[in-house]
């Protein structure tokens, strides 16, 4: 993600190959993701989003169109070459709201309450240590504030289980409980929280109290 060849083909082939692996032949397309992304956000005209690992801004620039010209939204990813792409394309789809910031998830630069929902979709897994990336998350959310994850979820058999295991030691990616990142979610003031499982993925999010 830190070089500058993915970031030519994240958007076009290499976002949508490895979501259809890891979500199955029956699972959600990327229009789908998008769709997903917004009903879990219930975003209205003037919200701010925060897109968390936008990569090259493809849900940014969803998130601009929904919220309108009153809304705000910012997307911060760790790679340069990433939000380099992110700008290039945001301008060329003429939609002018997203700004993008270089930081780190685990240390989002912002206030707390500063926006009204967060979305992170295909990167908490990656992360580091995830479940501070969730306190800050939450901590940046104001009052009824929304937030959307697409990540990763353990399978159910003993077999498959083992399989994910190997493959999550290899590539350094986490692998989450089913119930684990609801609970997460619940522990931090969140309700209302929806959970979709499709393959070794899911979608989940909530509202804040």
């Amino acid at each position: 993600m830190l070089s500058g060849v993915v970031p030519r083909v994240y958007e076009r082939w290499w976002r949508p190959a490895l979501g259809r692996l890891m979500k199955g032949v029956l699972g959600p397309g990327m229009a789908d993701e998008h769709r997903i992304a917004r009903l879990l956000l219930g975003l209205s005209p003037g919200d701010g989003v925060l897109d968390v690992a936008c990569g090259t801004g493809n849900f940014s620039r969803d998130f601009a169109r929904s919220v309108g010209p009153a809304g705000l939204v910012v997307g911060i990813d760790v790679s340069e070459t990433m939000l380099t792409r992110a700008v290039g394309d945001t301008r060329r789809s003429g939609v002018e709201q997203p700004a993008y910031v270089r930081g780190d998830a685990q240390e989002l630069p912002f206030r707390d309450r500063s926006f009204d929902a967060v979305c992170c979709f295909a990167a908490f897994h990656l992360f580091a240590d995830p479940m501070r990336a969730l306190d800050r998350m939450t901590a940046v959310l104001g009052p009824r504030g929304r937030i959307a994850l697409f990540t990763s979820v353990r399978g159910r058999s003993a077999p498959l289980r083992t399989v994910e295991s190997v493959l999550g030691a290899r590539s350094g990616a986490r692998l989450f409980e089913r119930r684990e990142l609801v609970h997460a979610l619940e522990e931090r003031g969140f309700t209302e929280i929806r959970q979709r499982v499709t393959g070794i993925t899911q979608f989940v999010g909530g509202r804040l109290e």
